[in-house]
């Protein structure tokens, strides 16, 4: 009996632990269960937030861009769309190739052979044929590599018997061109599938068949359309393809400002470098979707609204007539001489207004003579550098004078120069001539005579063995002409621009080739800026291509109210004495009265006052390093009216034909130009057009916020 009671006294012991044991695990569990409830419960919450709903954000149409006068040169233009919205944490492969083989019964994929590559094929028979595709790898393999690496080897390894399994027909192609389509597609993001030559009958069909087609959708896209048949359209610029995306260089910028990888974006021209202002603000869609990642529903969070609007400072009429009144003289000069001028290719043209900056045209007309055609290139106007000649010899008598080496009425006399063996002169004796002279009748000698005296040479005699000579005399020289806008960026708002050759030996007959023009080279642009600084009195104006920033309004035909409103941006004043920019006007002025430009057809535009200065300046030829001629740059600068400029104008001919002014290129166009500029004016004047515009910049804004109110 003892014993049995002994064994009794154990039972109650055991299942104590065993209560215990049992207590002490829920315990644990209630505590892990307190923890994730009240430390972790808002994470918690907001992951499961996130899975059920996700906000995507769709492109909107970009702002469009207007002439200075609101006629419209940059539109959207409604193009048809099909478009897939991958899934939250994206769709299995198998899954894509079973929708492109639904979506492909309805549409069709033009050029499907070019777009699909071998490797596109190789994944298309990787996923008929997985099990035999791991086949390629041995355990070792297998285990050695990750996914990623066993993908990419198993690719190389299939071969071209592998391929000829499958009929390749247009069909299948097709197929995989869609399905490339998809893959690209990031989540809960639109993706262009088709949105060029899509058909009425195809978008029917898509909009017929949603239900059946997951993530596929039919919608309306845009493309940019000219207003202008082309004219402007490299200045304009371009913006990227739904392929091509924003571009890899420069990934990390657009993701970091809230783009998608697949949004088209500003890659060149204005629209690169108004892209902030032009891209809008997308509409914003809350996606709800289930634990698979299916979208069940969505919800619009924020409307989307189109980019910001451009006014350019482009007058667009006479753009045009400008383009046609350049690649007509181009034309000519090459047709009349083809033997003599068969390295001519390049005719460019800026006008602006020298008061406020603003670019009323850039021309630039291409030969392209391997196609045998035309091409406006304005884009050469701020990247193409070329020696302007006597052009810049307005810079040099400045120099000149600021640096007290002249004064103005300082005479020399214009005969052959030598030094050593140097020996140079102008295009023929000019006697004694003081500054105005020199500008007039384009001495070389006087702007020598300056260069000499800026390097420490004073005492200059015919015949000297040697010139004193400080190498930074070419420093000082080059500030002066830096203050024009002469070898710097002129500052337009422009996603680039060249600011030409810096000679890089410092000698002093280089010196001498740099004062007339024959050394550096420069852009059509910075001769612009340089002769607006001129007619400006020494005040240097940064270009503008965009005058305004308006928002965009609902009714395609009005303008919006004014965003932004860029004023005149003085970049440096000429700190010298106002006699001396004075004695420059006057040799302008007489260049055409009584100087280069007399009997090139200037007498008969008297009444708009012109003043302007020539320039030729030599220049080589060169192919692969080997010389292959000698040319000519013909340039031409200048503005109007001379008492109250109003316009400047630069242009630029490179590679005339050596041996006389056969042709008077830069003249013919310059004395067009102009003519052509006063005759526009006067019509608006007529029209009330320019009045119009004033009002427009002075008091449109206050009137558009009244008719908002």
């Amino acid at each position: 009996m003892g014993k049995k009671k002994k064994k009794r006294a154990q039972l109650p012991f055991r299942l104590n632990i065993l209560f215990l044991f049992v207590f002490l695990l829920f315990s644990g569990l209630i505590l892990q269960l307190g923890v994730v409830q009240i430390l972790n419960g808002e994470e918690a919450q907001n992951e499961v937030n996130r899975t059920e709903n996700t906000v995507s954000e769709i492109p909107v149409p970009r702002g469009k861009m207007y002439d200075r006068f609101g006629r419209l040169v940059l539109d959207n233009e409604p193009v048809r769309s099909i478009t897939y919205t991958a899934p939250k944490n994206g769709a299995k492969p198998e899954d894509r190739l079973k929708l492109a083989e639904k979506l492909a019964e309805y549409i069709d994929i033009e050029d499907a052979e070019d777009k699909v590559r071998e490797r596109d094929r190789r994944e298309y028979w990787f996923l008929l044929n997985e099990d035999e595709a791991f086949e390629k790898l041995s355990e070792e393999e297998k285990e050695a590599m990750d996914n990623g690496e066993q993908y990419n080897t198993i690719l190389e390894r299939i071969t071209e018997e592998d391929l000829a399994e499958i009929e390749w027909d247009d069909s299948l192609l097709e197929v995989i061109a869609i399905k490339k389509e998809l893959d690209a597609a990031t989540e809960l993001s639109p993706h262009i599938v088709k949105n060029e030559g899509v058909t009425e009958e195809e978008y029917a069909r898509v909009s017929e068949h949603l239900n059946e087609l997951q993530g596929i959708d039919a919608t309306i896209d845009w493309n940019r359309i000219s207003a202008v048949e082309g004219t402007f359209s490299d200045i304009i610029g371009s913006v990227s393809s739904t392929e091509r995306g924003i571009p890899k260089e420069n990934e990390q910028y657009y993701l970091s400002r809230g783009y998608s990888p697949n949004d088209r974006v500003g890659i060149s021209g204005l629209e690169e470098q108004y892209e902030a202002e032009l891209k809008g603000t997308k509409e914003k869609v809350e996606y709800i979707t289930n634990s698979k990642g299916e979208v069940v529903s969505s919800e619009i969070v924020t409307e989307g609204r189109r980019g910001n609007d451009l006014m350019l400072t482009i007058d667009m009429e006479l753009q045009q007539a400008v383009d046609k009144i350049v690649r007509e003289e181009l034309q000519t000069a090459i047709e009349m001489h083809p033997a003599k001028n068969k390295y001519m290719s390049d005719a460019l043209v800026v006008m602006m207004d020298p008061q406020t900056g603003e670019v009323l045209t850039m021309s630039g007309q291409h030969y392209d003579r391997e196609e045998d055609e035309y091409r406006n290139q304005s884009y050469r106007t701020l990247y193409d550098a070329h020696r302007p000649g006597s052009a810049v010899k307005g810079a040099t008598i400045l120099a000149g004078m600021d640096a007290g080496v002249i004064k103005p009425g300082t005479v020399f006399n214009d005969t052959t120069i030598k030094i050593g063996q140097l020996k140079k002169s102008s295009y023929r004796n000019l006697g004694s001539v003081d500054d105005i002279e020199a500008l007039q009748k384009s001495s070389n000698v006087y702007m020598f005579h300056i260069a000499m005296r800026m390097a420490g040479e004073f005492n200059y005699h015919y015949g000297m063995k040697s010139m004193n000579f400080d190498p930074a005399s070419f420093t000082t020289m080059r500030n002066y002409f830096k203050q024009f806008g002469l070898g710097v960026e002129t500052g337009i708002d422009y996603p680039y621009e060249a600011t030409g050759y810096v000679g890089p030996d410092p000698r002093g007959g280089n010196l001498l080739d740099f004062a007339i023009g024959q050394y550096d080279t420069y852009t059509t642009m910075q001769l612009a800026q340089y002769v607006s600084t001129l007619a400006n009195d020494g005040y240097r104006i940064r270009p503008r291509l965009v005058s305004e920033i308006r928002s965009p309004k609902p009714d395609r035909d009005k303008l919006g109210p004014v965003v932004e409103s860029f004023n005149t941006d003085v970049l440096n004043k000429m700190e010298m004495d106002e006699k001396y920019l004075d004695r420059v006007h006057e040799g302008f002025r007489r260049v055409i009265t009584q100087g280069t430009g007399v009997g090139h057809g200037w007498d008969s535009l008297s009444e708009y006052k012109v003043a302007a200065k020539t320039g030729t300046a030599e220049n080589e030829v060169y192919e692969d390093g080997k010389k292959l001629a000698d040319t000519e740059n013909l340039s031409l600068v200048g503005y109007a009216p001379y008492d109250e400029p109003e316009v400047a104008f630069a242009i630029i001919v490179p590679n005339n034909g050596t041996g006389g002014s056969q042709y008077d290129i830069n003249h013919k166009i310059g004395t067009r130009i102009i003519k052509k500029y006063f005759e526009l004016k006067e019509n608006r004047d007529k029209d009330g057009v320019e009045k119009e515009l004033k009002q427009s910049k002075e008091g449109k804004e206050e009137v558009e916020e009244i008719e908002e109110d």
